[in-house]
């Protein structure tokens, strides 16, 4: 079985569809929770499949050098080894590497750097990348790019941009002939309307399964973002997947599909759940917040997730303010839930023609804010 991607239905820009693997289909538009090395903190895989996600994203900057690609490759691959039977997305590790690493170079020919885990040197090409991926044995396989991180000048992000597309040339050739398996090229440009054309035309004249958009939700806030969007992904094929990399919160998320989006990947609601944030229908909810502490109800009743099915406001009031882990693994099943909950929405929404009654209807919500407190 190949990769491919059905469009289902639209309502205005907003798609819905399905990519087709191996390792089974993933609805779009679709949200990627993030299993940095090689694990969705606080939650067991089956419990990450429970909450509706079709599909993980994994890092290849932390696995490559944390437990390392051979040996991930020897013990039966990325999927065998956390017990994650569906899809996985590898990012190419180059967001990582300008982030995290210390004392990195860049050249033409890739980034040396040194780890920011025990400072042993390495070397990131495009080609590496892909053979670390390969290793790995991920799904839908990123280009390797850099990421020039926002604000800087029209100049440094053509330059990164014209880099990115030369890398993603190699690493196309790289890549090879791997039948089920998809690549990813990434648009860059920055808030650049020219830029961002100029990289799309590179990427279609060397053509790949699907296309990402990346070098946004890296400090240039939601309108500039937007502003983008309004016309980045009508720039990119229609007949593939459009991943926006690194969205984001929920309101982020319904934005970006309403222009187009079909895939994107964030740590937040993981990140919010491991520090006493709920993400809900009426935004967002602090659980350390006293008001909590003798409040008998659920974190959401229309929530089917542990937390809300068992659990009182209080309890979990108590468990962050304790420290407990049970309080990072509820919020984080809530989060996710709610994510996958959110996705569910806005396909049914799309599939049906009522995308703007889903996104008033969201919004209205949201503007009312959490439940009056008892």
């Amino acid at each position: 079985m190949r990769f491919s991607f059905t469009l289902d239905a639209t309502d205005g820009a907003a798609r819905t569809g399905r990519i087709d693997t191996p390792r089974g289909a993933i609805r779009t538009p679709a949200f990627m929770p993030v299993g940095t090395a090689a694990t969705v903190k606080a939650m067991l895989p089956e419990q990450v499949a429970e909450t509706g996600a079709d599909i993980l994203l994994g890092n290849t900057y932390h696995l490559m050098l944390r437990p390392g690609a051979e040996r991930v490759a020897r013990l039966g691959g990325l999927h065998r080894f956390m017990n994650w039977d569906r899809p996985i997305l590898t990012d190419s590790g180059g967001f990582q590497v300008m982030s995290l690493a210390d004392l990195r170079k860049l050249t033409e020919e890739g980034v040396t750097f040194r780890s920011h885990v025990d400072g042993s040197k390495h070397v990131l090409t495009p080609e590496r990348s892909m053979e670390i991926q390969r290793l790995l044995g991920s799904d839908i396989v990123m280009c390797f790019d850099e990421c020039p991180a926002l604000p800087a000048t029209e100049e440094r992000v053509a330059e990164a941009m014209r880099l990115s597309m030369r890398w993603a040339e190699r690493s196309r050739e790289a890549f090879g002939d791997r039948p089920g398996h998809a690549l990813f090229g990434i648009q860059q440009g920055g808030v650049t309307r020219a830029l961002r054309e100029e990289s799309a035309e590179a990427l279609k004249s060397i053509g790949f399964e699907g296309y990402a958009i990346g070098g946004l939700a890296v400090g240039e806030g939601q309108e500039a973002m937007f502003g983008v969007l309004d016309y980045a992904p009508a720039m990119l094929p229609e007949d593939r997947p459009r991943y926006l990399m690194g969205v984001g919160k929920p309101d982020d998320i319904l934005g970006a599909v309403k222009r187009g989006v079909d895939m994107m990947d964030c740590v937040l609601p993981t990140r919010s759940g491991r520090t006493g944030q709920a993400w809900t229908r009426r935004g967002q909810v602090n659980l350390r917040n006293a008001r909590h502490a003798e409040d008998p109800r659920p974190l959401d009743e229309g929530c089917t997730c542990p937390a809300c099915r068992g659990y009182s406001r209080a309890y979990l009031h108590h468990v962050v303010r304790a420290g407990e882990m049970i309080a990072g693994m509820l919020l984080t099943a809530h989060n996710l839930q709610y994510y996958q909950d959110l996705m569910a929405g806005m396909r049914g929404a799309i599939a049906e023609g009522r995308f703007a009654a889903f996104e008033a209807d969201f919004h209205a919500l949201r503007a009312e804010g959490d439940i009056e407190r008892l």
